[in-house]
């Protein structure tokens, strides 16, 4: 009678979490078909996830011919790898002196942060926009990284995260003279690196597929962020290439998976490790 409740806890569960991962995969699946579809077929009334007609060569010939994907995909890459390395280079050190060392400003430090999770990006745009056209910046990468430099999410989870480190290895390193920005980069950051791959996900993810910030601060196509670059596939008169989109979005969206499949068991460890201790 166990076994047998056993068996079919797991099959519902089973039966549970497939439902969702195909719902979460539904849009990429639907995705795939449309980007191997021709443009009367995909306006038909008819809906069949595959194609009658393959179009998959033509679609992906548009996609790279009509934009520099290589560009796109360059900048993408650049632009994500500073604001993750300047946040990285901030939030540490930040996230490490609230955890690890008594100071009277911690608790209001801590409020600082909370508050800041609630600040959007779109509040702050029209000011930043105005401080970088008078200091010309705009269209540049400058720009793009900047307002990101900062990132209070990184600060808070690397704050639950280095709770969970022992006291006693910090005042240990301590005992042996290490200075506290050498206890930070040769014991803190190298226990860290499942918080680090974790936060890296979830930063590379947002501003990899950030539409917003680019639009307001690019208008030269040199700088153009993977998104950006999706929308010059627009076309008012002769309606949009929904094929050629879809198939330039699969092209832009193939890194994202890529990185998570491969930093996948850090990204579990870091977040499971950052609720260990409150």
């Amino acid at each position: 009678m166990t076994a047998h409740r056993i068996s079919l806890g797991r099959v519902l569960r089973f039966t549970l979490l497939s439902l969702g991962a195909l719902i979460f995969l539904a849009p990429y699946i639907f995705m795939i078909s449309t980007a191997g579809k021709a443009q009367s077929e995909i306006f038909s009334s008819s809906l069949s996830l595959i194609p009658e007609q393959w179009s998959y060569v033509e679609n992906f010939t548009k996609a790279l011919s009509r934009v520099s994907m290589t560009t796109l995909l360059l900048n993408g890459v650049i632009v994500c790898a500073l604001i993750f390395t300047v946040q990285v280079l901030v939030a540490v050190p930040c996230a490490y002196a609230m955890a690890k060392l008594k100071f009277r400003a911690a608790r209001f430090m801590m409020v600082l942060v909370m508050l800041g999770l609630l600040v959007p990006i779109h509040a702050t745009a029209l000011p930043l926009y105005v401080a970088f056209d008078r200091l010309a910046v705009l269209n540049s990468y400058t720009a793009l990284v900047a307002p990101f430099s900062i990132s209070v999410f990184g600060i808070f989870l690397f704050l639950q995260f280095f709770r969970a480190i022992p006291d006693d290895l910090i005042h240990a390193a301590r005992l042996d003279g290490m200075s506290e920005a050498g206890i930070v980069a040769r014991v803190v950051v190298p226990n860290a690196w499942p918080a680090i791959t974790a936060f890296a996900i979830f930063s590379v993810v947002a501003h990899w597929n950030d539409l917003f910030w680019p639009l307001v601060v690019v208008t030269n196509q040199d700088y153009a962020t993977p998104p950006l670059g999706l929308l010059y596939f627009r076309a008012a008169e002769a309606g949009d290439d929904y094929g050629a989109l879809m198939a330039a979005t699969l092209i832009i969206t193939l890194p994202l998976i890529a990185a998570f499949l491969i930093a996948q068991k850090r990204f579990v460890e870091g977040i499971t490790m950052t609720g260990l201790k409150g």
